[in-house]
């Protein structure tokens, strides 16, 4: 039987979820969740995804996801650095990762993520970046009282110990790399603080 997650919990990060599961493939076969954390969106994709691997290089992260992870036998967490880790070369159906990918090399974690996309595979992308022209201060400066309300009404919060950083690559940068690395990628920018990227490989 499965274990429902004692604590529900929600933040900006969170938010996020409900895109990334509608671009699950139909008949998805398996799925990577690339810095699952606690295993929050891993768990989610059990319910789209025959198999679902989550993979951290955060020991205490990935002892909770394994903890939370009761009743999921088709779900798997490998505590490892994802740009090193022994994971299959076009494997997986859809990889996603959600405020992770600003904890590596950018370009090489993107560049790892579409050698293992499965041809007719997805990629969606959600991260942070910081803000470095006038219009991009602009748009944050416009969404902050946006992102305030929902914070307080919604008690935000997320698993203790989750490692933070700051992102160095500005959002004109992560647009620009993005475009150069994944032809026909959709990038998008969010109000609560984040950017999503998507991308759809082609073949199959």
């Amino acid at each position: 039987m499965r274990q429902a997650d004692p604590e529900p919990y929600w933040n900006t990060n969170v938010a996020r979820h409900p895109g990334i599961l509608r671009a699950v493939p139909e008949g998805c076969g398996d799925a990577l969740d690339v810095g699952c954390g606690d295993g929050l969106l891993a768990r989610k994709l059990t319910e789209r995804a025959k198999r679902v691997t989550g993979i951290d290089n955060s020991p205490q992260m990935i002892a909770r996801a394994r903890e939370l992870a009761a009743g999921h036998p088709d779900l798997t967490f490998v505590e490892d650095d994802f740009l090193t880790a022994d994971l299959p070369t076009a494997g997986y159906d859809f990889i996603c990762s959600v405020s992770a990918i600003h904890h590596m090399d950018f370009e090489a974690a993107l560049a790892r993520m579409r050698q293992m996309l499965r041809p007719g595979g997805t990629l969606v992308v959600i991260g942070l970046a910081r803000e470095t022209t006038p219009a991009e201060w602009a748009v944050t400066i416009a969404a902050a009282p946006v992102v305030r309300i929902n914070k307080v009404l919604r008690r935000a919060h997320g698993p203790e110990g989750m490692p933070v950083t700051e992102p160095q690559m500005s959002y004109g940068q992560v647009r620009a790399a993005a475009r150069r690395l994944l032809p026909g990628v959709r990038y998008r920018r969010h109000v609560l603080r984040r950017y999503s990227l998507t991308w759809e490989k082609s073949g199959r």
